[in-house]
This record gives structure tokens, C-alpha cells and sequence, in this order.
């Protein structure tokens, strides 16, 4: 990793943003701001036609900064507010977003899966799910939702209510990944889709079919975000 927990390169006509800090790639408000102002960035440069965004080995991220959820209500709906913008954000992205799932994706790690256009998981004992019921938390609106509009309807319940997680060949079967590959092969493979998809994608139609296809129901959660988050706490 560098000094710095997100960094971004770009180069092929896409600009690939990577989150190391050299621990569980937790999402922290300065984690999840070095994101946004990559997005900015990428949003506004007419040379980047695509996303990919990559994990270090053996984590994509294991979800929210546990010493930020755990330091009180107001702190813990905070950030998960923030990481729910996010993540409606990705899913109107205006250009295409694809995922190097390099390990665990966990709580917002798995949520955020359910924002990407394509999704490359790596193979390997790693765990891909929602486990907050198990941790006593109950799962957002917001998340339950982006994750019934992109899981199996067979694996739906299993993932959001029983809180199960999820191996690499179940998650690509329940429809958190796309495809799965050797680990050492999905920052490449990321890249290579997002080249792809940058080269032969019109923009304007895909900004258009974004917005039909998905519009309507980001603009529903985020205008309910506020009650979302205001019923947000940890169960019994």
C-alpha cells in the first residue's frame, strides 16, 4: 500500500480507484471522502470513459469503521449515511462502474456490490454477505433495497434476513458477482472490462438508460434516506 489509503490511476480510457490501507480496508469518512473526490474527478474528466474500483488482496472491504459505529447513535448513522450516498451515488454513476472484489466484502462492502454495473470477485476462501443481523444491527432500507433490485430472488431472504455469508461461487450464483476469477487476475480483469465497456459504450444512451432504468428508485431512497437512517439502531 502507499502512505495514502485510496489512491486513483488513470490510463486505457478509465481511471481505476483502489482502496489499501493495509488492514481491513475499512470505510472511514476520510476513506469514503478520498472516494467521492476520485469520483469527482473521474466524473469530469472527458478522457475517462469507465470505474474500476479495486481492493487490496484479500479484502474489498469489511464495511463501516467500527470505532465510528460503535461511538453512539448520531456518529454511527452519520457515516452510514455518508456510505449510503455513496452508494446511490455509484449506482447513477454516469459512466460505467466495475468492482475488483480482491476479498471480503462485508456489510457495506457487500452493499456496495449492489451499486456496480459488473462485478469481478476473486477466488479464495472470502466471504461476501450482509451480516448484520447477526452483529445486532438491522439492515438499512436503503441496502435492502439495492440488494433486491441485483440478488437472486432464490438467495434474497437468505441474504438479507438470515444475514448468511456468502463464498465466492455462491456470490457469483446469487448475483453479488459477475464472474469469478483467480485473485491475482481480478485488478487486470477489472480493468479490463471498465476498458471495454469505455470504448464501446455511447455515453449519452447510457447516462439515459441509468436514468430509466434505475432513476426511480434511487430518487425514492433518497428521499427516504432521512427516516431510513432516523429508524437506524442496534437491535435486542
Amino acid at each position: 500500500m502507499t502512505d495514502a489509503p485510496v489512491t486513483s490511476l488513470r490510463s486505457d480510457g478509465i481511471a481505476r480507484i483502489t482502496i489499501d490501507d493495509g488492514k481491513a480496508n475499512a470505510l472511514s469518512h476520510d476513506v469514503l471522502g478520498a472516494v467521492e473526490g476520485f469520483l469527482d474527478q473521474a466524473e469530469g474528466d472527458d478522457a475517462v470513459g469507465a470505474v474500476s474500483l479495486v481492493g487490496r488482496e484479500g479484502k474489498f472491504t469489511a464495511g463501516f469503521d467500527l470505532s465510528v459505529m460503535t461511538a453512539g447513535p448520531d456518529q454511527a448513522r452519520e457515516l452510514l449515511g455518508r456510505g449510503a450516498e455513496l452508494a446511490l451515488r455509484l449506482a447513477m454513476f454516469p459512466k460505467p462502474v466495475v468492482m475488483g472484489v480482491t476479498g471480503h466484502a462485508l456489510a457495506m462492502g457487500g452493499i456496495l456490490l449492489s451499486a456496480g454495473d459488473y462485478r469481478v470477485g476473486a477466488e479464495g476462501p472470502y466471504k461476501i454477505g450482509l451480516p448484520e443481523v447477526r452483529i445486532g444491527m438491522p439492515v438499512p432500507g436503503f441496502a435492502v433495497e439495492l440488494c433486491r433490485s441485483r440478488l437472486s430472488p432464490r438467495h434474497f431472504e437468505k441474504a438479507i434476513m438470515l444475514a448468511h455469508s456468502f463464498a465466492p461461487d455462491e456470490a457469483l450464483d446469487a448475483g453479488f458477482f459477475d464472474e469469478v476469477v483467480p485473485l491475482e487476475q481480478v485488478p487486470g480483469r477489472a480493468d479490463e472490462v471498465a476498458a471495454e465497456l469505455a470504448a464501446n459504450l455511447h455515453r449519452g444512451p447510457f447516462r439515459l438508460t441509468r436514468e430509466i432504468s434505475r432513476g426511480a428508485l434511487v430518487e425514492r431512497l433518497r428521499a427516504s434516506l432521512a427516516d431510513d437512517l432516523a429508524s437506524f439502531d442496534v437491535a435486542d
